[in-house]
C-alpha cells in the first residue's frame, strides 16, 4: 500500500464537499452571514453554462490582514477553537474546508476591507488556498469572492453540469436557496444577478411576515397564519407560518416541497420526518384525492439547544442529527392537531408512519389513541380559532394539550378487545358500503333495500285514460299557469334573477357591503394599488372590524334581503307575460322578404358579371418623334439650372414617384427616397445624441473590463465636466455622451486608485454593454478618431439605420419639383461623387438610355424599340 499525493488527498476531499455550483454559492454566502453582512449580491455569468465565473459579494466585517495568509487554508478557522464549541455553536461554518475546497477544483480570487484598513486589497490564490498575488482594489469595506473555471480539473463533472438543462436547473436552487435565506434573516438585503439582469432581489424588511411577502407573494401570505408553540421540557420552540385550516389548497400548497421552508436553530434543513408530519395534517382536510399529493406552504422555525443538535452529518450541512427526535415530533403532532384537528379514521396515521423510522416504544407518546375525546376536541379547536384568530399555541394549551395529554397517558393499553372489534366492524362496513366502478358502469350499484333489485334511473308515469281528462287538461294548464321560475329560485343562488323581463340583483351579504365602500377608501389611499392588493387589503379590514360595526351592515344586509323578497313576490303574484307576444318580437328581427329577394338577385348576378370579358379600355394613338425629342433635350442641357453636376429634371413617373433626369447625353431614373434616406443617416450619424438612463447597479470599469491599460488612460483623458463636491467629475466627450454612456470618474491619490464606473447607459439601442464601449476606444486608441461619426459602434449603426429608414418612409410620395431639385443639391453638398447609393447599398440613378446625336442614330433606336 502507498501513501497518495497531498494533491490527490487535498482533490478527493474538496470534490466531495463542492459537488456543484449551488454548493459554491451555499458556502460563500455562509461566510458572509458568519461575518455579519447586512446585504449581499450573487453575480453568475452563463459563460460556459456558469461554469467560468460565479461572484459572491458581501459588506460584512471584512478578513482581518494577519489573517489573510490562512484564509483559504483547509482546517483554519474563526468559528470555534474546539470540538467542545460545537455544543455552543451559533454559526453557520465551523469546519474551515469551505474556501480552500473551493480553492482546489476553481481559481479563486478574494476582495477584503475592514473598517480599519484604509483600501482594500485583491488576493490570487493558488489550489492549495495560498496566496500568489496581491494588489490594491476600489472596493468598499466586506469581502468580494470571485470562482473562476470551476471544476477546471474534474472534467467529469464539468461535462456533467455544461448543459443549458442543467444551467437552468441550478439557477432554479439558487434562488429557491436565496429565498430560504431571505426568510429566515428579514435583516438581510439579497440580490441575485444573472448575466448582468436582476433576476430576483429582497430588501430589508422587519419580520418574518414581510420577508414571506417579499419573496412569496401577497397571495400567498394571505392565506397563512403566524403561530408560536413553547415546551419546556425538553426545551423546544416551534414558530412560523402555516395555512389557515380549510383554506383553498391550490393557493396554499404547490406539488414540490420547494416552499415548505424548515429551519433548526435559524439552518436551513432538510427534514423529511418533520415535512411528512406537516403534509399528513395538511392534507387529511381535503377529501380529494389531488389535494393527497401536494405540499404545505409553510415556514416551520425550531430552536432547541445547540447541544442537542449534530450539525457535521453531511459535507452540506442540510441535514442534522436531532437528540430528542421523539419529544420534537410530538410536540409537532400536539401542535398540528390543535390547529387542523385530529385525522378521520380513513386516513393512515402519521404516528403509524414514523414508527417505523422512529421505531418508539409500546409506550412511546407518539403511539397514542385519541378517537374517544374526538368529537369534544373538535368542538373546543373551533371556539380556540375564533377566540384567538390564528394564534394556536394559546388555545392548544387551554383544551388541546389536555386532551393529547390525557390520551398519551393512557397509550395504546388503553384499547379495550371490544373496541378493536367496533373498529374492525366498522372498516368492514366501510369496504363495503364502497362502490365499485364496475358495479356502477353495469347500472347495478345502487338496488331496492325491498326488492333488492338494481334502481333504475328513471321511471315514467302515464296517467290511465277515463272520462275525468277534461278535468286533468284544465288542471294541468292551472299548474302551468302557476308556474314561475323565480318561486322555484332562492335569492341567494344567483347574482342576478330575471323577473318580468327586468334585472334584479340579489341581495349583498354584510361582507359584500363593506367591500363595496371600503374599496373607494383603499384606492384613495393608494391609487397605484393593484386588485390583488386591494383585496387583501379590504380583507384585513373586515377581519379587524369592530363588532357595533359589523352589526351596522348586518343590519343593511338584512333590509336589503327583505326588500329583495319583498320585489320576488309581488313579480311571482304578477305571473309570466303572455306567450303571443313572442312571435311579434321574432318577426321584427327577421329581414323582410322583398330585401331578402332583392339580395338573392344581386349576389347570384355577380358570379355572371365576373365571367363577362372585360370592355377595351380606350385609347389613341399619339405622334411621336425622335428627333424632336433629341432636340428638345439638347436645348434642356443648354439651359443654365440651380441643380449641380448637369443634371437636368425632365418629368416624374406617377406610377413609381420616380423622375427622369438628364445628365449629359443620358438619360436616368432617379428615386429621390433612397437620396433622402442616405441624407438622414449621415445627419443621424454626427448629430444624433442616445438618451442614457440610470443604472440600478453601476458597472465597475478596469484594466480588464476595458481591455488594458491604454484604453483605461485614453478615457481618463477625455473631456469631463468640472468636478463635484466629492472630487467626482462625469465625462461630457461628445463621443461617449452621444453614444448613450454616462461615465464617473473618482480620482485617486494613483491610477490605481482611481475609480471608473458608467453609472447610465441609452436603453434604445438592443443589447448595449462595456464591448461597445471597448470599441469606442478602440477607434479612439487605434484609429485616432476625433468625430462622433468616426466613433460609432456597430450596434449604434445599425440602430442609426434603422431611425433613418422610418424617417424616409414618413416623407411624402409624391414630392415636388422644388423638392426634389433641392434633394439633388443636398446630395451633391454632402455625400459628393462618391457616395451614391442608399444605405442598402442600392444606386441613386438608373441609366434608361443615351440621348442619339443624330437622325439615323434616332431611326436605329426606334427600330430596336418596335
Amino acid at each position: 500500500m502507498k501513501q497518495l499525493p497531498p494533491d490527490t488527498v487535498r482533490l478527493l476531499s474538496s470534490s466531495q464537499v463542492i459537488t456543484s455550483v449551488v454548493n459554491v454559492v451555499k458556502e460563500l454566502m455562509e461566510n458572509s452571514l458568519d461575518a455579519g453582512a447586512s446585504s449581499m449580491t450573487l453575480n453568475w455569468y452563463s459563460e460556459n453554462y456558469g461554469l467560468d465565473r460565479i461572484e459572491v459579494r458581501d459588506n460584512g466585517h471584512g478578513i482581518k490582514a494577519e489573517d489573510t495568509r490562512v484564509m483559504a487554508v483547509t482546517h483554519f478557522t474563526s468559528k470555534i477553537c474546539s470540538h467542545e464549541d460545537l455544543e455552543r455553536l451559533e454559526t453557520y461554518g465551523f469546519r474551515g474546508e469551505a474556501l480552500g475546497s473551493i480553492c482546489a477544483v476553481a481559481e479563486v480570487s478574494v476582495i477584503t476591507k475592514t473598517e480599519e484598513d484604509d483600501i482594500s486589497t485583491q488576493y490570487t490564490l493558488d489550489f492549495t488556498g495560498e496566496i500568489v498575488s496581491q494588489k490594491p482594489s476600489h472596493l468598499g469595506q466586506g469581502t468580494t469572492v470571485s470562482v473562476l473555471k470551476l471544476f477546471k480539473n474534474l472534467p467529469v463533472r464539468r461535462q456533467y453540469y455544461s448543459s443549458t438543462k442543467k444551467c437552468k436547473e441550478e439557477l432554479k436552487k439558487m434562488q429557491d436557496l436565496l429565498m430560504a435565506y431571505a426568510i429566515i434573516k428579514p435583516d438581510l438585503r439579497l440580490t441575485l444577478i444573472h448575466n448582468k439582469v436582476v433576476v430576483w432581489q429582497k430588501a430589508k424588511v422587519a419580520d418574518h411576515r414581510s420577508a414571506l411577502l417579499a419573496t412569496l407573494g401577497a397571495s400567498a401570505v394571505a392565506n397563512l397564519l403566524p403561530c408560536h408553540h413553547h415546551q419546556e421540557q425538553p426545551e423546544i420552540v416551534l414558530d412560523g407560518f402555516f395555512p389557515k385550516p380549510g383554506a383553498d389548497y391550490s393557493s396554499t400548497s404547490s406539488s414540490n416541497p420547494d416552499k415548505t421552508f424548515i429551519f433548526v436553530n435559524n439552518r436551513p434543513v432538510h427534514q423529511k420526518d418533520v415535512t411528512k408530519l406537516l403534509r399528513q395534517h395538511y392534507t387529511a382536510q381535503y377529501r380529494d384525492d389531488p389535494a393527497r399529493n401536494r405540499y404545505p406552504t409553510a415556514m416551520l422555525k425550531i430552536t432547541v439547544p445547540p447541544s442537542s443538535v449534530d450539525v457535521n452529518l453531511t459535507p452540506d450541512k442540510t441535514q442534522v442529527l436531532l437528540h430528542n427526535k421523539e419529544a420534537l415530533l410530538t410536540a409537532l403532532e400536539v401542535f398540528l392537531v390543535s390547529l387542523y384537528g385530529y385525522r378521520p379514521n380513513g386516513d393512515p396515521p402519521a404516528e403509524k408512519q414514523l414508527g417505523h423510522e422512529t421505531s418508539p416504544s409500546p409506550s412511546s407518546p407518539l403511539q397514542t389513541d385519541v378517537s374517544q375525546t374526538e368529537n369534544e376536541e373538535s368542538v373546543e379547536r373551533d371556539g380556540s380559532l375564533a377566540n384567538h384568530h390564528g394564534n394556536f399555541p394559546k388555545g392548544a394549551s387551554k383544551h388541546g394539550d389536555t386532551a393529547l395529554s390525557t390520551a398519551i397517558k393512557t397509550g395504546s393499553a388503553s384499547k379495550s378487545p371490544d373496541r378493536l372489534e367496533d373498529n374492525a366492524a366498522s372498516s368492514a362496513d366501510t369496504s363495503k358500503d364502497q362502490i365499485s366502478a364496475e358495479d356502477w358502469s353495469r347500472g347495478t350499484a345502487l338496488t331496492d333495500p325491498v326488492s333488492r333489485e338494481p334502481l333504475q334511473p328513471v321511471k315514467i308515469h302515464q296517467p290511465a285514460r277515463n272520462n275525468h281528462s277534461d278535468e286533468i287538461k284544465s288542471q294541468s294548464s292551472s299548474d302551468k299557469k302557476m308556474f314561475n321560475a323565480i318561486t322555484e329560485k332562492r335569492a341567494a343562488l344567483t347574482a342576478y334573477d330575471l323577473i318580468s323581463n327586468r334585472a334584479l340583483r340579489a341581495p349583498l351579504s354584510p361582507a359584500a357591503l363593506f367591500e363595496k365602500e371600503a374599496r373607494l377608501e383603499v384606492l384613495r389611499e393608494k391609487p397605484t394599488a393593484s386588485l390583488q392588493e386591494v383585496g387583501v387589503t379590504v380583507h384585513e379590514r373586515w377581519k379587524n372590524l369592530r363588532e357595533e360595526d359589523r352589526k351596522k351592515y348586518e343590519e343593511k344586509a338584512k333590509k336589503h334581503l327583505e326588500h329583495h323578497e319583498q320585489r320576488t313576490k309581488m313579480a311571482s303574484a304578477e305571473g309570466p307575460r303572455e306567450t303571443s307576444r313572442t312571435p311579434q318580437r321574432g318577426q321584427k328581427r327577421k329581414t323582410p322578404l322583398s330585401n331578402q329577394q332583392l339580395l338573392d338577385q344581386l349576389f347570384s348576378a355577380q358570379p355572371q358579371k365576373k365571367m363577362r370579358s372585360p370592355a377595351p379600355k380606350p385609347s389613341q394613338p399619339l405622334p411621336c418623334s425622335l428627333a424632336a425629342l433629341r432636340l428638345q433635350l439638347q436645348r434642356l442641357s443648354s439651359q443654365s439650372s440651380a441643380v449641380p453636376r448637369g443634371l437636368r429634371l425632365v418629368n416624374r413617373l406617377a406610377s413609381q414617384s420616380a423622375w427622369v433626369i438628364l445628365c449629359g447625353q443620358r438619360l436616368m431614373l432617379l428615386n429621390p427616397f433612397r437620396v433622402e434616406e442616405a441624407l438622414l443617416f449621415k445627419r443621424l450619424l454626427e448629430n444624433n445624441i442616445l438618451p442614457a438612463v440610470s443604472l440600478q447597479n453601476p458597472i465597475q470599469l478596469t484594466d480588464g473590463v476595458l481591455g488594458g491599460a491604454d484604453y483605461t488612460e485614453a478615457l481618463c483623458n477625455m473631456e469631463k465636466q468640472s468636478p463635484e463636491l466629492n472630487g467626482g467629475a462625469l465625462f461630457s466627450d461628445p463621443r461617449l455622451v452621444a453614444n448613450g454612456f454616462k461615465i464617473q470618474l473618482t480620482p485617486g491619490l494613483t491610477s490605481a486608485e482611481r475609480h471608473l464606473e458608467v453609472t447610465a447607459m441609452a436603453d434604445c439601442v438592443p443589447f448595449l454593454g462595456v464591448e461597445d464601449l471597448r470599441e469606442i476606444l478602440t477607434a479612439v486608441v487605434h484609429g485616432k478618431a476625433t468625430t462622433v461619426q468616426e466613433c460609432r459602434p456597430l450596434k449604434v449603426t445599425n440602430y442609426l439605420q434603422g431611425e433613418a429608414v422610418r424617417l424616409a418612409r414618413q416623407l411624402p410620395t409624391n414630392l415636388s419639383r422644388c423638392d426634389v431639385e433641392e434633394t439633388l443639391l443636398r446630395m451633391d453638398q454632402q455625400l459628393g461623387e462618391s457616395n451614391q447609393t442608399c444605405i442598402h447599398g442600392r444606386a441613386f440613378l438608373q441609366h434608361l438610355c443615351d440621348i442619339p446625336s443624330t437622325d439615323q442614330e434616332a431611326k436605329a433606336l426606334l427600330s430596336l424599340c418596335t
